[in-house]
């Protein structure tokens, strides 16, 4: 746990590929979601998965481990209640309660880095299960 700690304390290099996938994803709406994940031996912030511009919410959800952690932005779209067509971007941090508790300790001290890094974020959710991040949450924030 001390070492943990110490990797946190000491900074995470957050990879340049982040802040580009994250770009594209913002700007040019090539992808719905970008999955983060955090590579212990060279203490950086690297990209795990990319979701297509076909691809939703529900493969976000899949491409989530069940025992690992992991950092991810959604590109919700949605129309208002004034029907105009909107899209928010959502950070989410993934908790899972069968993950390991240096790695919690590591991804809640490195979010804020990464969170530095994605400029243009709406809402965060941190989530621990998949409840806490339904579909009709993530829904319910935005509007």
């Amino acid at each position: 746990m001390a070492m943990a700690y110490k990797m946190a304390t000491q900074g995470m290099n957050i990879k340049d590929e982040c802040k580009s996938w994250f770009t594209e994803m913002k700007w040019k709406k090539v992808h719905r979601f970008v999955v983060y994940k955090i590579d212990e031996k060279t203490r950086a912030v690297l990209v795990d998965k990319v979701g297509g511009p076909g691809e939703g919410y529900e493969q976000l959800v899949a491409a989530l481990p069940k025992d690992d952690c992991r950092y991810a932005v959604f590109d919700f779209d949605f129309v208002s209640v004034d029907n105009c067509q909107k899209s928010k971007i959502f950070f989410i941090a993934w908790s899972p309660a069968a993950s390991r508790i240096r790695a919690k300790i590591l991804y809640a001290t490195s979010k804020q880095a990464l969170r530095r890094v994605l400029e243009g974020v709406h809402y965060e959710v941190q989530a621990t299960d998949a409840s806490e991040m339904g579909f009709d949450v993530i829904r319910e924030r935005a509007q």
